[in-house]
């Protein structure tokens, strides 16, 4: 059966200031899929991607035109709660930043802002996020220590478990991987495929063969534009336009 779409962008234009960075962007997601936004550094892909969840809105001079919708709700519209939908789309970033704190207040941290105080509730809710994120049992004895001893790719993992802890609906990752060694690229790969049961994921990479790898439907950027969209396995073998298949095949980019 086909999934709903639980993203809808129509029309989105982005601008920095006077620069136009996005244009004319419309495009669906599907629940419960990994949707992969791929092409050459500049293109927009990263820019689009925090237009989901408005956290271009603390860039000073930037301006949205167009809609994004989440389940039907424009997120651009008048009465929206940006805390509540920034806590409904979790974001995962380039390079693993955990707070200076301890590997349980790292991933209770969503928790507290969100005026969940009881202990035992944060202490499940820790314990289920550091298991979806596939880190609990390397962590569990040392809960209490410093997240900053953790390895590279653990801390992206515990930057994961903290999106998780608010119990999100969608995952936005900005090239999660692209500052990780290939086993620890191996294992947030993995990680991303358990989660797509429970979780809409988007991710932005540079890098083909992840896309290809972890993706189910793979969208093209270029110079600000969207220029095709489609099942991955289709985008990577039989793409209908030219300059998708030139970027695919490393004729430029």
């Amino acid at each position: 059966m086909e999934k709903p779409n639980k993203i809808v962008a129509k029309h989105l234009d982005f601008f920095y200031g006077d620069f136009k960075a996005l244009e004319d962007i419309s495009v669906e997601f599907k629940k419960n899929k990994i949707s992969a936004l791929i092409g050459p550094s500049g293109c927009g892909k990263s820019t689009f991607l925090r237009c989901l969840n408005r956290m271009n809105d603390l860039i000073p001079g930037s301006a949205v035109k167009g809609e994004v919708y989440i389940d039907g709700e424009d997120i651009y519209g008048q009465n929206i709660d940006v805390v509540h939908l920034r806590r409904r789309v979790g974001m995962v970033f380039q390079k693993p930043n955990p707070f200076p704190k301890t590997i349980f207040d790292n991933v209770a941290y969503g928790l507290r802002v969100n005026g969940i105080k009881d202990r035992k509730i944060v202490a499940k809710r820790v314990e289920k996020s550091l298991r979806q994120a596939v880190l609990w049992d390397e962590v569990k004895d040392r809960l209490h220590s410093s997240a900053l001893g953790l390895s590279g790719g653990q801390q992206q993992r515990l930057c994961i478990a903290r999106a998780l802890s608010v119990e999100p609906e969608v995952i936005l990752m900005d090239e999660p991987a692209s500052a990780l060694d290939p086993i620890a690229t191996q294992k947030i790969e993995d990680l991303i495929h358990e989660l797509k049961k429970d979780f809409t994921i988007i991710i932005v990479t540079h890098n083909m063969q992840q896309a290809a790898r972890v993706s189910d439907i793979t969208a093209f950027f270029y110079m600000g534009r969207l220029v095709e969209t489609g099942d991955t396995e289709t985008m990577f073998t039989r793409p209908q336009l030219q300059q998708t298949e030139d970027y695919i095949t490393g004729r430029f980019g």
